[in-house]
């Protein structure tokens, strides 16, 4: 069975489900699974970037989750939903990777929730594509993305599921095999740790905020005191 997935007319979206996809794909149907690859990629990455903290490492496991449920397929059921399924399929492989570094594993269902570690016509249409602009959102995600990594290990998945996928407390429950009442407080915790974090960050660089030292210091100085002369 292959199949050749509908666009939708407007937004060119593809319209066919998850649970037909993984028939198709269970069935052999690579064009199939390259669709389910392409609509998860960014959830999974993401997913097992928040335990590993490397790029190189997470698209090494998420590749190696890709075909371990390729070949579970089979078993998936459509009453669970196939994002659910394939993020526990790539926590695994991501926590696999920890054990086999002798890295410290904290299981996501028993970690203490108390843990805590210390100028062209366009750009003036769009002002936020303005290379100064550009540049100031690169650095903010870099700080962002270095707390985020910061995080304890029991909070840094369910921040990543829940505010940066954007899923449901229910979603991310189940894709961590969670009590939803943990996620949110987990959720809560991890929000004021990044806050705290980013407070003390920015202290810092108030601090260091038109500087007057260096180069800036020594012109002004010798021009004061060659207008004395």
């Amino acid at each position: 069975m292959s199949i050749k997935p509908a666009l939708a007319p407007a937004g060119g979206a593809l319209t066919i489900g998850d649970a037909e996809l993984a028939a198709s794909a269970a069935a052999g149907d690579a064009a199939a699974f390259e669709h389910i690859m392409r609509r998860h990629n960014r959830l999974l990455f993401r997913t097992a970037r928040s335990i590993l903290k490397d790029d190189a490492e997470t698209e090494d496991a998420l590749q190696e989750a890709y075909l371990r449920a390729w070949s579970a397929l089979g078993g998936f059921r459509a009453e669970a939903r196939l994002s659910t399924w394939l993020v526990r399929i790539v926590i695994n492989e991501a926590l696999g990777r920890l054990r086999r570094r002798g890295a410290l594993v904290i299981p996501l269902d028993t970690a203490l929730d108390t843990h805590a570690n210390p100028a062209e016509s366009w750009m003036e249409d769009n002002p936020d594509e303005r290379p100064e602009r550009v540049a100031m959102r690169g650095e903010i995600r870099r700080l962002l993305e270095t707390r985020i990594d910061m995080l304890p290990d029991a909070f840094r998945s369910v921040f990543m599921l829940r505010a940066v996928e954007e899923m449901s407390v229910e979603e991310v429950a189940a894709a961590l095999e969670l009590p939803e009442a943990t996620v949110r407080t987990r959720y809560f915790r991890a929000r004021g740790l990044l806050r705290e974090g980013l407070s003390r960050e920015i202290d810092v660089a108030l601090g260091d905020a038109f500087s007057f030292d260096g180069t800036r210091c020594d012109r002004i100085v010798a021009a004061v005191l060659a207008a004395r002369r």
